[in-house]
C-alpha cells in the first residue's frame, strides 16, 4: 500500500477510531463520539481545512504578540471546534515542539540558549510533564477544561503585569548555581558589549519549573509564557538567554508529554499536519509583517483573544452556555 493510500485510509478510519475506543481511558469514548458525530454532516476535509486557516492566522498573531503557538492553540481549538480535548492537547504539545525543534539548533549556534541553564531545568520540567500528561488523561475533561480556562485567565494576568529585565542584576551566584557550574558569556550586538551573567535564587527557580512542567504537561501549552519570567525575573539571567533557553527547552518538555498523548492514541495526523502547517506558514509571514505592524496593538489583542478562549474554556468545563 503507497504513502497516498494509507494516508486516505487513515483519514476515513478517523470516526471508527474515535468510536473505537483509542481514547484515553475512563469516559472520553463516549464525549468523543459525541463531537464527531456533531461533525458528520461535514466532509472529512472541511475541519482540516478549517483548522489549517485559523492555525494560520494564529502563527501570524503568536509572532507579531510574542507568544508561542501552543499557548493560543489549545484554549482557542478546544473551545470552538468539535474535537475532543485530550486529541487538542496532544496536537498543541506537538504544535509547540515543532516551532521549538526548528528553533534550537540555531539559537545554540547563536550561543544564547545555555546547556548549562537548559540541562537541570530540562530534567526537572520534563519528568513533571510526564506526570501532568498523566494527570491531564486521568481527569474528567470537565475538570480539565475548567483547569485550562482557569490557566489562560491567569497567563492574561501575566502578560499585563510582567515585567523584563534586559540584564538583571545577579550581585552573586549562589552556592547551587556554582556548584552546577551554570553561567556564561554572549555577544550583545546591540550594543557591542560582552555579557558575563550568572544566576541567583536556583533552588527557587527550579521549585517552579516543577510546576510548570506539570501544567505544560496538562494542558498541552508550550510553557514559554512561564519560562522566561522565571529564568528572567527570579533566577536572574539576562532576557536574551531566557528567551532563547525556554525555546530550547520546550523540545525536551512537549517531547517528555507529548509520547505520553502518542501512546494513549491521542495524536491524529488529520489534526496534527494542517495544525503544523499552518502554525508555520504563519510564523514566517508574522516575521515578514513584524516589521510593521504596531507591537503594542498586537500585544493587547493577542490577550483579547486569550482571554477570550479562556472564559469559553471555563464555561464550556462549568456547563454553561457561552457563544
Amino acid at each position: 500500500m503507497g504513502l497516498i493510500s494509507k494516508a486516505k485510509l487513515l483519514i476515513w478510519l478517523f470516526p471508527v477510531f474515535a468510536l473505537g475506543g483509542i481514547f484515553p481511558e475512563g469516559g472520553h469514548a463516549t464525549e468523543a463520539a459525541t463531537a464527531v458525530a456533531a461533525g458528520a454532516s461535514y466532509a472529512w476535509w472541511v475541519w482540516a481545512l478549517i483548522l489549517f486557516i485559523v492555525t494560520l492566522i494564529m502563527g501570524v498573531l503568536a509572532v507579531l504578540g510574542g507568544v508561542g503557538g501552543g499557548v493560543l492553540f489549545v484554549p482557542i481549538i478546544s473551545g470552538f471546534f468539535p474535537f475532543h480535548l485530550d486529541f487538542v492537547r496532544g496536537t498543541g504539545l506537538l504544535v509547540a515542539l515543532a516551532g521549538a525543534l526548528a528553533a534550537g539548533p540555531g539559537l545554540l549556534k547563536a550561543n544564547l540558549a545555555s546547556l548549562r541553564l537548559a540541562i537541570p531545568v530540562a530534567l526537572i520540567a520534563s519528568t513533571c510533564a510526564i506526570m501532568g500528561a498523566m494527570i491531564g488523561l486521568a481527569l474528567p475533561t470537565n475538570i480539565v477544561q475548567i483547569c485550562l480556562g482557569a490557566t489562560i485567565i491567569g497567563i492574561c494576568i501575566l502578560m499585563l503585569t510582567a515585567k523584563k529585565s534586559e540584564i538583571p542584576d545577579v550581585p552573586e551566584a549562589d552556592r547551587l548555581s556554582s556548584a552546577l557550574a551554570i553561567y556564561g558569556v554572549y555577544h550583545e550586538a546591540s550594543s557591542g558589549k560582552t555579557i558575563d551573567w550568572k544566576i541567583h535564587r536556583t533552588v527557587l527557580g527550579l521549585g517552579l519549573f516543577v510546576i510548570i512542567g506539570i501544567m505544560a504537561g496538562m494542558f498541552g501549552l508550550g510553557a514559554g509564557w512561564a519560562n522566561v519570567p522565571v529564568l528572567n525575573l527570579v533566577m536572574g539571567a539576562p532576557l536574551k538567554i531566557s528567551v532563547a533557553t525556554s525555546k530550547f527547552l520546550l523540545s525536551i518538555t512537549d517531547t517528555s508529554a507529548a509520547w505520553i498523548y502518542m501512546n494513549k492514541g491521542c495524536v491524529l495526523p488529520l489534526m496534527v499536519v494542517p495544525s503544523l502547517v499552518g502554525i508555520m506558514l504563519g510564523s514566517f509571514i508574522g516575521v515578514r509583517l513584524l516589521k510593521i505592524a504596531k507591537p503594542t496593538f498586537i500585544r493587547w489583542m493577542v490577550i483579547g483573544i486569550l482571554a477570550f478562549a479562556g472564559i469559553k474554556a471555563l464555561t464550556k468545563g462549568l456547563g454553561i452556555e457561552f457563544m
